[in-house]
């Protein structure tokens, strides 16, 4: 009898190159664009300037998320960002925080 073993648990979700969080991100920077499209065309610009604007905007969507999924890897821009919530340096005015209360 032989089994068949799956290789891939607790690996990242992966899709094209895309590491985790950043799917997310480029689904949620499309549905922006759509929307975006639909703003400008009942503006009333013209179809093709329309079109023109949008890729130009994917295109450095597509650029930027990519270019960060690899740079940062599957948790790297998580910790970049929570790195601005660490405090510089602390302070306390006494010691008895770290004496043993009973």
């Amino acid at each position: 009898m032989s089994y068949i073993i799956n290789k891939g648990i607790n690996r990242p979700i992966e899709f094209k190159g895309l590491k985790a969080q950043y799917i997310g991100y480029l689904g949620g920077g499309l549905v922006f664009l759509l929307v975006l499209f639909a703003i400008l065309y009942l503006i009333g610009l013209a179809v093709y300037l329309c079109i023109l604007i949008i890729l130009a905007l994917g295109s450095a969507l597509f650029y930027k998320v990519f270019a960060l999924s690899h740079k940062y890897g599957e948790h790297g821009l998580m910790k970049r960002n929570a790195r601005t919530y660490l405090p510089t340096y602390l302070k306390f005015k006494t010691r008895s925080i770290f004496y043993e209360k009973r």
